[in-house]
């Protein structure tokens, strides 16, 4: 039976007011908000007196597809990325910010169902993180910027630029598993140019496991706090692919990094090390120790540190391309 539509209006039927009142009944209280929404802006405590800021912005389109991105995939999509660049500067997710520009079309059960997405997303990936506020408009494109925030909790922060030689290169997380995902959504549910809604029950178990993945990315978000404190020297979460993100830390820390093609192997989603040095969006923690210490929980050895060298990325001692997503090379006909 189709929906009510006075149950079910569109957005650019209502007032602003009504739509903000469906989103923030489905929101959390976040544990370090001490005025959360609804007031010109939230305040939130910072007890390190440091505080991590990141910000994505998801574009139709180039990012996502509503054919295949329910309103609650892509609430959780955007949280996960945004709580991933917190972790991996060594923070504790505390609370994010939500800009909406929503087509008049949508339907109100979208946007709530976005919501949903967003408070489910960090009560399983940051508890205690919770979206405070934010801005809703409407446009002509649906675009969800989030602004992430994060405390250090009296540690450093890890960057990308502390990598040395002889330092011990590792991941938590997976490599491969989103990009299998959005090969299936390019290859079986398009249309001609045109993508057409997701049959996750005509996949088998290791396709359906990837199209989630691609849709409802799962970093290892509790996992930046660990490497932090297990002294990371440096740390980067793994968005673009990991020849790509790899590349950029050896740029940021002057070193070259050497991957060991087995290792990859190991980790490589259905076994494929081509995706999994060139496939984007697992966004895992790339993290790199000291060889005295002993690897966190969560983490796998992939390679070592070594002096810079002509390339700033090996694999098994010989160059490979910084293959990965680039939204200013990739955008026609992809989403990243």
């Amino acid at each position: 039976m189709a929906s009510d539509p006075d149950d079910d209006p569109r957005i650019g039927d209502i007032s602003e007011g009504t739509v903000l009142r469906a989103i923030l009944a489905r929101t959390s209280t976040a544990s370090h908000a001490i005025l959360g929404p609804g007031d010109d802006a939230a305040v939130i405590s910072a007890p390190s007196a440091s505080v991590v800021a990141t910000t994505d912005t998801l574009v139709d389109g180039p990012d996502f597809r509503t054919a295949w991105s329910s309103g609650y995939d892509l609430g959780w999509k955007a949280a996960a990325v945004n709580l991933a660049d917190v972790a991996a500067m060594g923070a504790t997710p505390t609370a994010l910010l939500v800009a909406l520009a929503v087509p008049r079309d949508a339907r109100l059960s979208f946007v709530s169902a976005m919501a949903d997405g967003f408070r489910e997303a960090c009560d399983a990936l940051a508890p205690g993180c919770a979206v405070v506020g934010g801005d809703l408009t409407v446009s002509e494109l649906l675009m969800i910027a989030v602004t992430a925030l994060g405390d250090l909790g009296g540690r450093r922060s890890v960057t990308r630029a502390g990598a040395r030689p002889g330092d011990i290169v590792a991941l938590a997380g997976e490599l491969g598993a989103a990009a299998a995902g959005l090969e299936t959504l390019f290859g079986r549910f398009r249309d001609g140019e045109t993508p057409i809604a997701v049959d996750a029950d005509a996949l088998d178990d290791t396709a359906r496991q990837g199209l989630e993945r691609q849709l409802r990315p799962r970093p290892p978000v509790r996992l930046g706090v660990v490497a932090a404190d297990a002294g990371a020297t440096a740390m980067m979460d793994v968005s673009d692919g990991l020849a790509l993100d790899a590349g950029r830390m050896a740029d940021a820390s002057g070193v070259t990094i050497d991957f060991s093609g087995a290792a990859i192997d190991e980790l490589a989603f259905a076994g494929d090390r081509a995706r999994a040095l060139a496939g984007g969006e697992d966004h895992g923690l790339l993290a790199v120790f000291p060889a005295d210490v002993p690897l966190p929980e969560g983490f796998r050895a992939l390679g070592s540190v070594t002096a810079r060298g002509a390339d700033g990325v090996l694999l098994d001692g010989a160059p490979i391309a910084h293959t990965g997503w680039d939204p200013y090379r990739d955008w026609d006909g992809v989403v990243g």
